[in-house]
């Protein structure tokens, strides 16, 4: 009988914010019966798909024992970037007048080369200086925001939205494919894409095994011979191509992009990623994880602006959420040592 209860109590435990969240989602189809629609599912997947991609890329510094509050940032200088070089020619407002139109693949490889050397720079300051993750990446945090601002604000047009983006970029940004009755947004083909690829580096590859070794103990890792250095570098710089490659698709998505783009959305990763799993103590965590995380969080944040919650109520709600996920995991963590 104890051997049961303790069962009971270690599944309860684990799978403890899930059945929280199952009951405020619960709550939310009561009120409103209306949420469980096709409609909406595609809505919550579409939103979803920039998150998930941004997740991906701060769960592996997670799991490394670090973290990443410049993440947000860089998602919006990549959106600024490659907004300004996908401008139609015809926009009458365009950052770069004279400049002919670009192939997508362009804008879109220089916004991930730039998102990727920051993040390169956010694992040398990390790896080399040995500044914790959280200084380090507040204080590129902080730099990167005060690039996009001086980006964007430029003259003669001053700050102001970049916007007017070429048809063959929104397309291929809100386009989708058609199966009957059924359409699939690219977005969410774009975002299966990145979790299968970030699947196989986590889970199939000596990139991945090394993650996980630095995150469950550093020094045990250096002593069986893992490169340190190296690998943090790897991961900080696979975040940095995600966030970039998560920009391009968001100023896609939203049509415009301003240099507050991404604001806070390092933080909706994190909270995702430990509701998802991940271990703030670093040396655990699953893609499978991070995606679930993320569609919870959407799910929410949709379902609670559906039924006409009020907005800063809506904030509370997240709030105890991520309180909650990380009070849990501790919870795992003791139990487990």
């Amino acid at each position: 009988m104890n051997k049961i209860l303790l069962k009971i109590q270690k599944m309860t435990i684990n799978n403890a914010i899930y059945l929280v969240l199952l009951a405020l989602l619960s709550f939310i189809i009561i009120i409103s019966p209306d949420f469980l629609t096709i409609n909406n599912f595609r809505l919550v997947l579409t939103q979803a798909s920039t998150r998930i991609i941004i997740a991906l890329g701060v769960g592996g510094i997670l799991i490394t024992q670090g973290t990443d509050l410049s993440a947000g940032r860089i998602v919006g200088l990549a959106a600024v970037l490659s907004a300004s070089l996908l401008q139609a020619t015809d926009y009458t407002y365009r950052m770069y007048p004279n400049l002919m139109q670009l192939p997508l693949i362009v804008p879109i490889l220089i916004a991930m080369a730039v998102s990727a050397i920051l993040g390169l720079i956010n694992g040398v300051i990390v790896a080399i200086f040995k500044v914790p993750p959280f200084i380090a990446t507040l204080g590129t945090m902080i730099i990167i925001y005060g690039l996009s601002s001086i980006y964007v604000d430029r003259p003669p047009l001053g700050a102001q939205p970049v916007g007017g983006l070429s048809k063959n970029f929104t397309d291929f940004v809100q386009g989708g494919l058609s199966f009957g009755i059924v359409k699939i947004p690219y977005l969410i083909i774009y975002a299966a894409i990145v979790t299968v690829i970030i699947w196989i580096l986590w889970n199939k590859t000596i990139l991945g095994k090394n993650m996980y070794a630095i995150g469950g103990n550093t020094e045990a890792a250096m002593v069986s011979g893992v490169n340190i250095l190296k690998s943090l570098l790897i991961v900080y710089i696979l975040a940095g191509l995600l966030y970039g490659f998560a920009g391009v698709l968001e100023v896609g998505r939203v049509g415009s992009a301003t240099n507050n783009t991404g604001e806070m959305y390092e933080l909706d990763a994190i909270a995702a990623c430990v509701v998802g799993g991940v271990s703030t103590s670093g040396g655990i965590g699953t893609v499978s994880g991070v995606v679930t995380g993320v569609l919870i969080f959407q799910v929410i944040n949709y379902g609670l602006a559906f039924i006409g919650l009020n907005a800063y109520l809506q904030f509370i709600v997240k709030g105890l959420i991520i309180v909650s996920a990380v009070a849990i995991d501790m919870r795992k963590y003791v139990i487990r040592n």
